[in-house]
């Protein structure tokens, strides 16, 4: 055995401890963090949505085995990247996630609160498109939050305000539109309809699959599909429009009566904005107690109760026919950019819903207008101002959908007609329309293009209406008074009906 010189080894002692210390004084690379639930900063849902990445397109795959099953699924989600990302958050809950691919490749995945964080194998840079795929369940079963509705013999969906993540993973925002396909497997004794056209169904032996797509952008909150024992019933609208209502079987002649109407509320909303912003439109009447009806894009959500029930007279269920009908200009094609401009949207509705029953026999628009003023300080007191409504409780999302939105925000609307003239508001209803088609737009826009088409600022104006907390005097109606400044005379309204999603 060779002897170590001692002096040699005295030197490599030397070194090798030296070299120990350097290692020593280079910090420690941090550990990365935990994954954690993001969001985009919505004053009302501050979880809701995720920053990084623009969703493109959505593909989402569903198999059926009966609404107390989950639903095998897989969801594709195209997307560009606004930022690097090292991991990317997906908003979902409620379903077992089983496997994640970006761009083909296994990934890493982990829960955070109502997030589905996932991790690519590396880093993505900014502007790079890429895709995740993730095979999951989607589990209609549990406490009635949004999402999946069960009906008496298969499901719907009613993901307003913030539960299409119960449904499948995406990027649960109004402000991140993207297109949509569907491709939904059932028994073949089933209908699926679905948002958009259809574009096929396959046969396998005991079970079909229906393909669906949509050619404009929707927010995750609009999209629709149902599955069950749905008649579907096809007729023609104004200029050639496909129109395609989906009814319970057994209620399909009972319901054409007003089905039927569809066409003629059409052209009346098109008289009123200009045409009709998608490919189709149609009425799914499902056989469920929801309490709400709702503006589902191309194919708006009814109770069958609304129609086989003590409803109300024909102009009222006709007008909240018309109220779901007008979100698909005011919300649907131009969405609001966050939930507290929900008002455009809501305020938009009730005001169509309003000027049709006052045309067709229903309560005179000025009154209800003045009804309304009455009680408007109330439900500011109570919901905030229209463009500034406080948060729903935790667990309540649809708390936030206050009558200060419906009638309240529709008295916003009766002001500025009657301060910049009916003709000068017309303009800006179809210039509003027409501007921000497909797109999300938010108050601070109305503001600015309303003060446009009335060639003078209406900041102030508008800003007094829409952001303070009592009600401004209505411009021609100077004895128009609210209960909050005045005693309610005997036989006064004591409110009018409970806003509810829709």
């Amino acid at each position: 055995m060779p002897i170590a010189h001692p002096r040699r080894a005295r030197r490599r002692g030397a070194v090798l401890a030296t070299a120990a210390l350097a290692v020593l004084a280079v910090p420690a690379a941090a550990p990365p963090a935990p994954p954690a639930p993001l969001g985009i900063g919505d004053r009302l849902f501050p979880h809701l949505g995720n920053p990084g990445y623009d969703v493109l397109a959505y593909d989402i795959a569903l198999d059926y085995h009966g609404p107390s099953r989950p639903l095998d699924a897989v969801t594709t989600v195209a997307a560009r990247t606004t930022g690097h990302l090292r991991r990317i958050n997906l908003d979902f809950t409620h379903g077992t996630v089983r496997s994640v691919l970006v761009d083909g490749v296994r990934a890493g995945y982990a829960t955070a609160g109502e997030d589905l964080v996932v991790t690519p194998r590396a880093a993505l840079p900014a502007h790079r498109r890429f895709a995740i795929t993730v095979r999951h369940t989607s589990d209609p079963r549990g406490p009635a939050r949004g999402g999946w509705v069960r009906t008496r013999d298969g499901l719907v969906m009613a993901n307003q305000a913030n539960a299409a993540h119960r449904v499948f993973p995406g990027n649960d925002h109004p402000s991140d539109k993207a297109l949509f396909t569907f491709r939904v497997t059932a028994p073949k004794d089933l209908t699926v309809v679905a948002g958009g056209l259809p574009a096929g169904r396959t046969r396998h032996g005991s079970r079909t699959t229906w393909h669906y797509r949509a050619r404009h952008p929707m927010a995750t909150e609009l999209v629709q599909i149902a599955i069950g024992r749905l008649a579907v019933v096809r007729r023609s609208g104004p200029g050639g429009l496909p129109l395609r209502d989906a009814v319970p079987v057994a209620d399909r002649a009972r319901l054409e009566a007003w089905t039927a109407r569809t066409p003629r509320q059409i052209s009346w909303m098109e008289r009123q904005v200009g045409r009709y912003p998608f490919e189709t439109y149609g009425v799914l009447v499902a056989d469920a107690t929801t309490g709400f009806e709702l503006e589902t894009q191309t194919l708006s959500l009814f109770e069958r109760e609304l129609f086989t029930g003590a409803g109300g007279p024909a102009w009222y269920v006709e007008s909240i026919m018309v109220h779901e009908l007008a979100h698909q200009w005011f919300g649907n094609s131009v969405t609001p950019r966050r939930w507290s401009d929900l008002w455009l949207s809501e305020a938009h509705a009730t005001w169509y819903e309003a000027r049709y029953a006052d045309e067709h026999g229903g309560a005179r628009l000025t009154e209800r207008m003045r009804q309304a003023y009455l009680l408007s300080d109330i439900w500011r007191r109570e919901g905030g101002p229209p463009a500034d409504p406080r948060p729903a409780d935790p667990g309540d999302q649809i708390g936030i959908f206050r009558p200060v939105l419906y009638e309240g925000g529709a008295l916003v609307l009766y002001a500025l007609r009657q301060e910049m003239g009916p003709a000068a508001f017309q303009r800006l209803q179809r210039a509003w329309v027409r501007r921000h088609r497909d797109g999300v737009a938010g108050t601070d826009d109305f503001v600015r293009l309303a003060s446009r088409t009335a060639g003078r600022d209406l900041t102030g104006f508008l800003g007094r209406w829409l952001h303070g907390r009592t009600t401004p005097p209505m411009p021609g109606h100077p004895r128009w008074r609210t209960v909050e400044r005045e005693e309610p005379r005997k036989g006064a309204p004591a409110a009018l009906p409970a806003a509810k999603p829709g």
